[in-house]
């Protein structure tokens, strides 16, 4: 058994072949038979927000496939700052770079309370070496993945604090309803848009007075978005 950090829940080994979101993770295309290449344990894991899942530079043992919840991975600049290059939700992969390199690159932080199943490396690449429907897929979640911190960067790094801000809030609109959005702290959100902590506020307090947002609950996590329209072409 893979040991368990204290810090999180274990609920037990994944079965993956009654996974409920099997369509969207790594495994969607693996067959009967391919199950039984998997040896080692595949844990279930909870980890509360704040939770570093893993860290930059610690050597790579688990790919880790996100079930609920959001995660952020996180880089350090040259100046010693931190910048959140990307969000992560259900479905995601967390340390694809595992499979090209020694390490992780990014710190994978916890930003809601989240569920994963934590794939040690060597099933992975053991199926990555029998499996070539599973070899096709990582290469397309590696580029996927790729391409979209590229983007996320570029789209949130663009223009003026209202327009960032509004890109992030569109961006992350549930799957279930877009017209709701969940965000997090100030400070996570300016360290998304590279903005000061008091220019989030004020933006933000801004799109709630002028009735682009409306907020869902009262931590400020929550939102509502009632003019997509105008918050897609938000005015100076």
């Amino acid at each position: 058994m893979i040991p368990i950090k204290t810090e999180s829940a274990w609920r037990g080994t994944a079965d993956c072949r009654a996974c409920g979101i099997r369509d969207m993770v790594l495994f969607a295309d693996l067959h009967e038979d391919d199950f039984n290449l998997i040896h080692a344990p595949i844990d279930d894991l909870e980890y509360a927000p704040g939770h570093a899942l893993v860290r930059m530079g610690e050597t790579a043992t688990s790919l880790f496939t996100l079930r609920a919840g959001m995660v952020k991975l996180v880089r350090n600049t040259v100046d010693g700052r931190q910048r959140i290059v990307r969000v992560l939700r259900s479905g995601d992969v967390i340390g694809l770079e595992a499979l090209m390199g020694p390490t992780y690159d990014s710190d994978a932080i916890a930003l809601t309370n989240v569920r994963v199943c934590r794939l040690p490396l060597q099933v992975i690449q053991r199926l990555n070496r029998e499996t070539p429907r599973l070899h096709q897929r990582l290469l397309e979640r590696w580029h996927r993945s790729l391409k979209e911190a590229d983007d996320w960067l570029a789209d949130l790094n663009f223009g003026n604090a209202r327009q960032r801000l509004a890109g992030l809030i569109l961006k992350m609109r549930t799957d279930q309803d877009p017209a709701l959005c969940t965000l997090f702290s100030r400070e996570d959100m300016g360290a998304m848009l590279d903005l000061k902590l008091e220019t989030v506020s004020r933006t933000l307090n801004a799109f709630v007075r002028e009735g682009l947002i409306e907020p869902m609950d009262r931590i400020g996590r929550a939102y509502r978005i009632v003019d997509a329209e105008r918050l897609s072409s938000p005015k100076d």
